[in-house]
């Protein structure tokens, strides 16, 4: 039988599809709010249950916290993994929702039909659109295309603090030849897409005291040093005036993409005018001999995400503060080394430190990027898989922020991921309103089936 078969079957059973992602969805599954525990072990049930009905051998697998669902197919031919979860964010504020969030409903509206839910994107839909495909596969054929393990997680949203330990702990059970997940999106909600960077990420909080109290300025002004004053001239150093970052070491590791991708990416027609537009700005402020494209996805950068000292509140208070604080992020690529950029950082802070002043830092461990190895040809038969159910040619993209388990896949189980989703850019996620389009989902479950196809010849 063939794959025309089983996307027919696809096509007839969508309202079947559709009815039981809508029954996911009523399960209130928000891992970090302790109030919905129960809920996110019923999500959990529901999942190890349907999986089930496909003749996985599924279970619940306890953690510290939320439970895992680990399912496994026996079969011949590459060894899949598909990972997803099923947990989704808090739905405040209430009263912007237009509907009951957990009361999931298809609606017509001027774009098309969508899915409206909180999980409807993130990540029930897509996690479903993967199971639909295996469902029509099975029915079509009698069985699975190959060996294929499901991992579904119900902690992404409130930072995964159990991964980690489970996975190191059933390393073996979890490693295959190639990581699926399903938790991202199309290029400019059209052309689909398969995510082959992910920008690792280190952050900085600290605080820089000079004084031992906030002073008079009238009594110290002139003769004290300010530390706002320290910490901005600190934060201004960081970068040049192309847009450069200045510390020592920093650009070790970043790699130059090779003429193929910067082809797709400029085939792509980003309007980055647009772009900038939307949120009332107009020109980029990375490095200036890069295009927009590669800023988001390829190059590193550094930000300040906050910064603060002395009195904030409404009219004056002439101090001179005893303390400057700021929050400080850096977005990393290839194979730049989070430990040694902090090194490099905190040698630069420290170096700008006037005599007697000291710093505090309050920082958690930073991750590397991911990239992943697109000479492995399933890559390139996933990109025609897709390319033949969409309009657009798909595209190898990069994502310019982090998706921690495709780094966990890689240094814990050795494997590289294949980021595919179907999400598209009004999707609302962690918002209220939040929305699954029905092309994606629809589209989305015949694309796994032609993925697998292409991945099983």
């Amino acid at each position: 039988m063939s794959l025309d078969a089983v996307l027919a079957r696809i096509d007839s059973d969508l309202p079947a599809a559709t009815d039981r992602l809508m029954e996911l969805l009523r399960i209130q599954s928000i891992s970090t709010d302790p109030a919905y525990k129960a809920e996110c072990d019923k999500a959990a049930d529901w999942l190890v249950a349907d999986l089930q009905s496909l003749g996985v051998k599924a279970e619940k697998r306890p953690t510290t916290g939320h439970p895992m669902v680990v399912g496994h197919v026996e079969g011949d031919g590459p060894h899949l993994l598909f990972y997803g979860h099923y947990d989704v964010q808090p739905v405040d504020p209430l009263e912007l929702w237009d509907r009951d969030p957990f009361d999931p409903a298809v609606e017509e509206t001027e774009a098309g039909r969508v899915i409206r839910g909180r999980g409807a994107a993130d990540d029930k839909g897509q996690l479903m659109t993967f199971v639909e495909a295996c469902r029509a596969w099975k029915a079509v054929h009698g069985s699975l295309p190959c060996q294929i393990t499901f991992f579904l997680e119900g902690e992404e949203e409130s930072g995964s603090p159990s991964l980690v330990p489970f996975m190191e702990a059933n390393r073996d059970e979890l490693k295959a030849d190639i990581a699926l997940i399903c938790d991202t999106g199309m290029f400019e909600s059209r052309v689909p897409a398969i995510t082959t960077m992910l920008r690792g990420l280190l952050g900085e909080d600290f605080t820089i005291t000079g004084p031992s109290r906030d002073l008079h300025s009238g009594m110290y002004g002139g003769i004290a040093m300010n530390p706002i004053r320290v910490l901005t001239k600190i934060i201004a150093g960081l970068h040049d005036d192309t847009g450069r970052i200045t510390l020592p070491g920093f650009y070790d590791g970043v790699p130059e993409l090779s003429d193929d991708i910067l082809s797709q990416w400029q085939g792509l027609g980003f309007d980055h005018a647009k772009f900038l537009g939307d949120v009332g700005l107009k020109e980029p402020a990375g490095e200036q001999d890069r295009t927009p494209l590669e800023m988001i996805w390829s190059r590193p950068t550094c930000d300040v995400n906050g910064i603060w000292g002395g009195y904030t509140g409404d009219g004056f208070k002439t101090v001179l503060p005893s303390k400057a604080s700021a929050k400080i992020s850096f977005r990393l690529v290839g194979t730049q080394d989070p430990d040694a950029i902090r090194k490099s950082f905190r040698a630069y802070l420290e170096g700008q430190l006037p005599e007697g002043f000291s710093v505090e830092y309050r920082t958690e461990k930073g991750a590397p990027a991911s990239q992943m190895s697109i000479d492995d040809p399933a890559f390139e038969k996933a990109r025609r898989a897709l390319s033949d159910e969409w309009p657009d040619t798909a595209a190898y993209i990069g994502c310019g922020g982090s998706i921690p388990i495709a780094g966990y896949f890689k240094t814990i189980t050795e494997m590289d991921s294949m980021l595919i989703g179907f999400g598209k850019d009004d999707d609302q996620i962690h918002s209220p309103n939040e929305k699954y389009d029905m092309e994606s989902f629809h589209k989305g479950t015949r694309s796994w089936a032609r993925v697998l196809d292409a991945l099983t010849r």
